[in-house]
């Protein structure tokens, strides 16, 4: 399975005897150039081409910090998601929202804006243009279609899958979808939707959140939109993959580094249950300080978070006193 962490077991033996994993090569100065302004339609399908190409690179690495990397773009593209709406929370409560509040607990229209994302990040890529899931995602996201519409978008939506050729047209086409049905749920769902093309088309087992924090449908159909060209519209998508493609490399990296430390100080740690920490920190965004461990107490599993950023493992997100939030 495509990004999911292998065995933890085996992760700290092979890093135990291996010493520290090799970092990812960096990006090449020429595509950060290739990427940073594309004039013309033909620079931007180059550049989109050549950071997606880097992107998929980074995707069957099935890097251990896989999960943590998803979440952590599938939050950025929340936070993005929410300031468009007018609302006010930013990323930090977007976690706050979803790590402070009881799972019985409405996470409030932020929180599920979130989810909405992180579904998109961890479910299958083939169950993502389901009917329930796209009605499910849309109200989530503010924009809520009928049982009807989400059934007919999702049967032209798997039409678009397990096709050949360009990734960026198809995803391109699964945002046109959108704009013909309903232009104002385009905006926000027209996003999420093209990267579950994108990566049915790539052969990813789960999608990777790039375009919701550049967003190229205006969820308009004023007279302006509709004497925009296609080539112009086709060339504001492939730019937006080429950034988010790129900024989604960088934080591979970055992150990768960060779970490097991690499981290079995992084996020095002799709290019961420490694995599983180790296994959740490599796994998702971030984690709560209460958050119940099997075999940990809440006073041992504070300990446990003192000792791993005092060795440089992991970084407190809160900055809070209380109600602490540690990650990569």
């Amino acid at each position: 399975m495509i990004l999911r962490p292998k065995s933890l077991g085996h992760t700290l033996m092979a890093v135990s005897s291996a010493g520290p994993i090799a970092p990812a090569a960096p990006v090449p100065t020429w595509l950060r150039a290739a990427v940073a302004g594309p004039e013309s339609l033909e620079d931007a399908a180059f550049a989109a081409a050549a950071a997606l190409t880097a992107l998929d690179a980074v995707v069957r690495r099935q890097e251990q910090s896989a999960g943590a990397w998803r979440q952590r773009l599938a939050l950025a593209a929340a936070a993005a998601t929410a300031k468009r709406a007018g609302r006010v929370e930013d990323a930090a409560a977007l976690r706050d929202a979803l790590l402070l509040t009881r799972p019985c607990d409405d996470v409030g229209p932020a929180g599920r804006m979130l989810l909405a994302w992180r579904t998109l990040a961890s479910r299958p890529v083939a169950t993502l243009a389901g009917e329930a899931v796209l009605a499910d995602v849309a109200a989530d996201l503010g924009s809520a279609l009928d049982e009807a519409a989400a059934g007919q978008i999702g049967d032209e939506i798997q039409s678009l899958a397990g096709g050949v050729g360009n990734a960026v047209a198809a995803a391109a086409d699964a945002i046109a979808v959108l704009q013909r049905h309903d232009s104002r749920a385009a905006r926000e769902l027209g996003p999420w939707l093209a990267d579950a093309v994108l990566a049915d088309r790539l052969g990813w087992s789960r999608a990777v959140p790039l375009l919701g924090t550049h967003p190229v449908a205006s969820g308009s159909r004023s007279p302006h939109a509709e004497r925009q060209s296609a080539q112009a519209t086709r060339q504001r998508i492939l730019a937006a993959y080429a950034r988010a493609a790129l900024q989604a490399v960088d934080l591979a990296a970055e992150l990768g580094r960060r779970a490097n430390r991690l499981l290079v100080v995992a084996p020095k740690l002799r709290a019961k249950g420490s694995d599983a920490v180790v296994e959740k920190l490599l796994a998702d965004d971030a984690i709560v300080a209460s958050q119940g461990v099997p075999g940990m107490s809440d006073r041992g599993l504070r300990r446990l978070f003192d000792r791993l950023v005092d060795l440089g493992a992991v970084r407190e997100l809160s900055g809070r006193t209380t109600f602490r939030i540690y990650g990569l």
